[in-house]
C-alpha cells in the first residue's frame, strides 16, 4: 500500500475512534454506491452525519478544506440522499461534517468541523 494510502487509512481509523468516544453510532465506513463515496456515516441524536476525513502529514501551506469544493459537496449530498433512500429514512436530519488530521499515526492533530456545509435549498418556479 502506498504511504499516502496508509496515512489516510490511519486517519480514518483515528476519526472513527473519535466519533465513537463522542457518542456517535457509526453506521458505515467507506460507504460507496456507484461513483459516490462517504468516509464515515454516523448517527447521533436522530441526525445522520456524513463525515469527510482529510489526512495530511503536515500543515505546511496546503489547506485540506480546499479539497471540499462544490463538486465534493455535491457528491456528499447525492450520497446522503442515496443512503437515506436505501435505508428508507428520508425523514432524518442530515449533517455534513469534516475531520481534518495532520501528522502521523503516532500523533495526529485533529480539527473537527461539524456542519461544515449545508445542503442548498431547492427553489421551484
Amino acid at each position: 500500500m502506498a504511504q499516502h494510502n496508509t496515512l489516510g487509512a490511519a486517519g480514518e481509523q483515528f476519526a472513527y475512534e473519535f466519533l465513537i468516544r463522542e457518542g456517535f453510532i457509526v453506521r458505515e465506513r467507506n460507504w460507496t454506491m456507484n461513483h459516490l463515496e462517504v468516509d464515515i456515516i454516523a448517527e447521533r441524536n436522530g441526525t445522520f452525519h456524513f463525515v469527510e476525513v482529510k489526512t495530511r502529514s503536515q500543515k505546511n501551506g496546503y489547506d485540506p478544506r480546499r479539497a471540499i469544493n462544490r463538486q465534493k459537496q455535491n457528491n456528499l449530498i447525492n450520497a446522503s440522499r442515496a443512503y437515506c433512500r436505501m435505508c428508507r429514512r428520508m425523514d432524518v436530519n442530515v449533517q455534513y461534517d469534516v475531520i481534518l488530521l495532520y501528522g502521523s499515526p503516532d500523533h495526529f492533530e485533529m480539527e473537527y468541523m461539524p456542519g461544515y456545509f449545508r445542503m442548498p435549498l431547492r427553489t421551484y418556479r
